[in-house]
């Protein structure tokens, strides 16, 4: 999680949306992202989205069920579905989004086998977040 925060740092400093993820197969990464919605004018440019795309081409395929992403803030339901259709094995977030976050939906968007914690470094997660939304107020 620690990298996945590295990456919303990076996302804060380009004045994007603080959200990084990571993706973890056999002990080390191989993906990384961060949200670049604004820079690519592209709304679909989420972090989980960029960490999804290099992961797969890093392994060669479009399944990620070894894998674990690590995402700073709740996956979205675009991410989830996403995250869904990839199979993703495991997903690891800090931060819970109450207004946007995936878990608002039952049943769930995510895959029936995808194992998922919450709360990781939530604290940490949560004031990049406030401090950027406060920042443009």
């Amino acid at each position: 999680m620690q990298e996945a925060l590295r990456e919303a740092q990076a996302a804060f400093d380009a004045q994007e949306i603080p959200i990084g993820a990571v993706v973890v197969w056999r002990g080390r990464i191989i993906a990384k992202g961060h949200n670049l919605t604004e820079t690519l004018h592209d709304p679909t440019a989420h972090a989980e989205m960029i960490a999804i795309t290099a992961a797969t081409e890093a392994l060669g395929g479009k399944y990620l069920n070894d894998c674990t992403l690590y995402v700073t803030v709740e996956p979205c339901p675009m991410c989830a579905g996403a995250l869904n259709w990839a199979q993703t094995g495991r997903i690891v977030y800090g931060a819970a989004d109450p207004k946007r976050g995936c878990s608002l939906f039952s049943p769930s968007l995510l895959h029936p086998r995808t194992e998922v914690t919450t709360g990781v470094l939530a604290e940490a997660c949560s004031s990049l977040m406030l401090q950027f939304f406060q920042a443009r107020r």
